[in-house]
């Protein structure tokens, strides 16, 4: 286990032991701060939960391992909310849908996971009370697709540190005779 070249991901799941970020921290304390216990992000149990899960991103970026790329809504009543009466999926405040469909805004998720140089997988895991699941997939991978994001390999300012062409910039303003 310690030479291997895997990592355990724990979903951080409502109804779970690891739930939030301060159970997996107890977690991560009681394997004695094992480097293999991760994290595997999920923002529609988040949604769910009312847990900020762009910010979760930044305290335990270091941590997720892999990405579940998946929609939620919650649009709590005054007769029903995060757990929905034990109603059908449809008639539930809190629910799963297809991906751009729920509440999660995974142009922020990307950027963020981007910008913490996050090198997983982002997996669709698709669930909705509404949408065909052929549709659902149909649309997943190229939603995926269009959100992963190229970092570029410099500054975008790194153009002035290259010299300059005066004979080029006096040939573009027309200065030449």
């Amino acid at each position: 286990f310690a030479k291997g070249v895997f990592c355990f991901c724990f979903e951080i799941h409502p109804g779970e032991d690891l739930h939030d970020g301060v159970t997996f921290e107890r977690f991560w304390e009681a394997t004695g701060k094992h480097p293999r216990a991760n994290i595997l992000y999920d923002p529609s149990h988040f949604v769910l939960q009312h847990l900020d899960y762009l910010q979760y991103i930044d305290f335990y970026h270091e941590f997720i391992k892999m990405f579940h790329v998946k929609d939620a809504e919650l649009n709590p009543t005054g007769k029903s909310g995060v757990y929905g009466g034990y109603q059908d999926w449809i008639n539930r405040p809190g629910r799963f849908r297809s991906l751009g469909d729920g509440q999660v805004d995974f142009q922020a998720i990307f950027s963020k996971l981007a910008q913490y140089d996050y090198d997983g997988w982002a997996v669709l895991e698709w669930e909705c009370c509404i949408k065909h699941p052929e549709q659902g997939a149909a649309e997943g991978a190229p939603f995926i697709r269009d959100h992963i994001i190229r970092v570029t390999e410099k500054a975008f300012d790194d153009f002035a540190s290259a010299g300059i062409d005066q004979k080029l910039n006096r040939r573009v303003l027309g200065l030449t005779k």
